[in-house]
């Protein structure tokens, strides 16, 4: 399976051969499980309701149980009062899913057969940028003909690069060590440095 291979202006220079992991049989159900355990584990779970016993009131009585014309009343904390506790409300949980390594790997594999065949993949030669200038790469943003999309570069970790996209909205720069399934299939462009290619 061949890809084109663009420079930094946005014109074809060569074919490479993209590696078997291109070629992986996609299943629309594993992916979702993988995406769905991926944003559990990004959750932190810690929204927090007080209940009944946890409510910073006395336990007196508030009045006698009969006689006064009021409702019988036990304690302040009751869910029915004011500042009472919460009946039900959401305690702290972990939501996290566990993934295993193989998982992770097909997963990811998928993830770039299921870009490729939709055509969100884009091979580049290379990306460097002698000064840290967002303008340098909104330049090749718009050269490549990505501009208002969610791009995903797969490329080495160049401190240049990283300055010069982090204030260009919606691309997120990964080494290829810590891509995940997520990010790939949110990209609707996958860019690959061809370097990048050769050690998939």
């Amino acid at each position: 399976m061949d890809a084109k291979v663009y420079n930094v202006k946005g014109q074809e220079e060569k074919t490479i051969k993209l590696p078997v992991l291109f070629d992986t049989k996609v299943s629309a159900e594993f992916l979702h499980e993988i995406v769905t355990a991926y944003l559990n584990n990004q959750r932190s779970g810690n929204h927090k309701t007080k209940t009944r016993g946890e409510v910073a009131f006395s336990g007196a009585k508030p009045w006698r149980q009969k006689g006064t014309g009021n409702a019988r009343a036990g304690q302040r904390n009751s869910p029915l009062w004011r500042k009472g506790g919460v009946i039900f409300g959401p305690q702290v949980r972990d939501y996290y899913s566990k993934v295993s390594k193989q998982k992770k790997r097909l997963s990811i594999k998928m993830a770039f057969s299921a870009q490729l065949q939709n055509d969100k993949i884009l091979v580049i030669d290379s990306i460097k940028i002698d000064q840290p200038k967002t303008k340098k790469m909104a330049e090749i943003v718009k050269n490549l003909k990505l501009e208002n999309k969610k791009i995903l570069l797969i490329a080495s970790v160049d401190p240049a690069v990283k300055l010069a996209a982090r204030n260009i909205q919606n691309l997120v720069i990964e080494n290829i060590k810590n891509v995940n399934a997520y990010q790939i299939l949110w990209a609707d462009k996958v860019v690959i440095a061809s370097d990048i290619v050769e050690v998939m």
